[in-house]
């Protein structure tokens, strides 16, 4: 049986709109199928977290955007039980670009009523004073997660969500982002043994998938299943620098300016000389100074495109 969770907000209303079309296929399908539909922020955690408690396999679908499919990992008690397909209508639809899933709904139902290729997904944990957060594509500090938190409460999102032009909040919110941050000095250690100290830091992240922020492309060799976790800072960089460098992260070809600095590691501890804002998969978590982020040792069954 499929269990869907359904974000009906999700890029103002269209999740209601697509699930009723959904349901069309299901019926005229004989699919066996449970909805759930969420109703406020992480209640998608609560929900899956009670399905999943028996410990028994499950194939849950998820139909909303990056922030549905945070809250549906982080309910998941046993991730090795777990099929997880997804129908991206969010924004910025970072999980279903690094994974290169299809975006058309209709394409997606398709490819997870009729699968024929599963991937082995890495899952993230980010670790902040006794508490912890799973993510799927990217947890960060510094000025990706101050865009994050802003798209958040933007009224511009929901125009362009309007207009189909969602992914665009995050470039214009970014822009004015970096006009008005004030970088900071972190000490970065990989893996227990590498400390690095960065002075004039925009942003530390540790992403699982190539894409954030509504496409840009931070780590271009970011995989989902080699067990390790790509790293981004970005400091000692002028604004106006910042402001030309940025379009070309789409493409993934600012890796190789001064200023840019790409690794990878199995765990990553970021410390910061003052609380800056984080998220996880672009969800706001409260400002702090001290994060750690690493895998889950066990993976989750993801449904893929062929």
């Amino acid at each position: 049986m499929y269990t869907f969770i359904t974000n009906p907000n999700a890029r103002s209303g269209l999740g209601i709109q697509m699930w009723k079309s959904i349901e069309l296929v299901l019926k005229e399908k004989n699919i066996l199928y449970e909805v759930f539909f969420t109703k406020y922020q992480h209640h998608a955690t609560k929900i899956v977290r009670q399905i999943t408690a028996d410990h028994e396999p499950h194939t849950i679908i998820v139909l909303g955007g990056d922030g549905t499919i945070n809250e549906v990992i982080s309910g998941i008690v046993d991730l090795a039980k777990v099929t997880l397909g997804y129908i991206p209508i969010g924004s910025s639809n970072d999980f279903a670009r690094g994974l290169n899933l299809p975006t058309d709904p209709a394409r997606a139902l398709e490819n997870i009523l009729a699968p024929s290729h599963y991937t082995p997904l890495n899952i993230g944990v980010l670790e902040y004073e006794d508490k912890k957060r799973r993510f799927a594509v990217s947890t960060g500090i510094g000025f990706d997660a101050g865009v994050c938190h802003e798209v958040m409460v933007s009224k511009l999102k929901i125009l362009l969500n309007k207009l189909k032009l969602g992914k665009l909040t995050y470039a214009g919110v970014a822009l004015h982002r970096i006009l008005t941050i004030s970088p900071k000095k972190m000490t970065v250690t990989l893996d227990d043994e590498r400390k690095i100290e960065f002075e004039k830091v925009y942003f530390a992240t540790a992403m699982n998938l190539a894409y954030e922020g509504g496409g840009f492309k931070f780590c271009p060799k970011a995989r989902p299943n080699d067990d390790l976790l790509d790293i981004i800072v970005v400091s000692d960089m002028p604004k106006l620098k910042i402001l030309a460098l940025l379009p070309t992260a789409f493409k993934g070809w600012h890796t190789h300016f001064k200023g840019i600095h790409i690794d990878s590691c199995r765990k990553i501890d970021i410390v910061s000389e003052v609380s800056l804002p984080i998220h996880t998969d672009g969800e706001p978590v409260f400002q702090r100074k001290h994060i750690q982020a690493y895998l889950e040792p066990e993976k989750i069954r993801l449904i893929s495109a062929p």
